[in-house]
């Protein structure tokens, strides 16, 4: 198990070396060292890539701790809730791998966050903070009423994201096609790859979606997919701020494996503000019929 976690670690090294995005770039001289709040709060169904064992960091904890460290980025990793009460001042960004209302109570007693808490999170961001968020944090605070149907009226963490989780299928190999070329971590990836994992069928996009990645749905196994395709990862302004999200991240080899590693440097490099790409609105254009949903008789988590 060790040696092939070491060799997929180098082989992700190595494809971020191979990017058109250099660390030495990234890590922008003259600001000090950037810190990155990562929070992995789960209510309801706990995803396994951030489940601890004890006081030992998850696996998608330790990874992401792993990958700030090569463009000399801390992150600090927590499930405690109350910080967004304390001090945000220290933190350059947010990442989040979350569910559900993160404002109540689950089962492991990990300390929610406040309502107030939570506005003070996307009044930072809004204010010029970056935001990045993996797989589920799109299925925080879901608009209640029919899951497959958009709404006007989200919750405020789901227009700041830009669009919602609706249902997945079973997990298995899909097409990604890359509709944001320039875009930092993703210049080396061609025109398409397919990956292997569990895919989110989504709802609710904000109209101001720059689309890097592009969930094509021909051929895939479940329901919720019978529609036109729609964004799987983008980049969004919001206000002042940065917001990238990928709906990828689910399995433990994801974490760990090209193309995802590389991906996620480089939102995590733009959110941070260093580097820059046009993040123009392209959603009309590249996937016009997005918002197109069908319904499922058996919707899921």
């Amino acid at each position: 198990m060790m040696r092939r976690r070491e060799m997929l670690r180098t082989t992700a090294a190595a494809a971020l070396g191979g990017a058109a995005f250099s660390v030495n770039r990234i890590a922008r001289a003259g600001r000090g060292r950037q810190r990155v709040l990562y929070f992995t709060r789960n209510v309801g169904y706990y995803h396994s890539v951030v489940q601890r064992d004890g006081d030992a960091l998850s696996h998608s904890e330790r990874t992401l701790v792993d990958l700030g460290k090569r463009i000399g980025v801390e992150v600090v990793c927590s499930k405690d809730g109350r910080l967004f009460d304390g001090d945000l001042e220290q933190y350059d960004a947010f990442a989040f791998f979350t569910n559900n209302d993160l404002t109540v109570s689950n089962e492991r007693n990990e300390p929610p966050m406040s309502i107030a808490g939570k506005q003070r999170m996307l009044d930072a961001i809004a204010a010029g903070k970056g935001f990045i968020g993996f797989h589920s944090s799109c299925a925080c605070w879901r608009t209640p009423g029919e899951t497959f149907a958009n709404s006007a009226a989200v919750d405020p963490f789901i227009a700041m994201i830009g669009g919602e989780f609706v249902a997945h299928g079973p997990q298995q190999q899909a097409t990604m096609r890359v509709a944001s070329p320039k875009f930092p971590g993703v210049t080396t990836l061609g025109e398409s790859f397919r990956l292997y994992d569990e895919w989110y069928a989504l709802k609710n996009f904000a109209r101001d979606l720059h689309v890097i990645l592009v969930q094509e749905t021909a051929g895939m196994a479940g329901e919720c997919y019978r529609r036109p395709p729609f964004p799987s990862t983008w980049a969004r302004r919001h206000g002042n701020g940065r917001v990238f999200f990928t709906s990828m991240a689910h399995r433990e080899n994801v974490w760990v494996e090209p193309p995802f590693t590389q991906i996620a440097l480089g939102g995590l490099s733009w959110v941070l503000g260093n580097v820059e790409c046009d993040v123009s609105p392209n959603m009309d254009s590249v996937t016009p019929d997005a918002s197109r949903l069908k319904h499922s008789p058996t919707p899921q988590r």
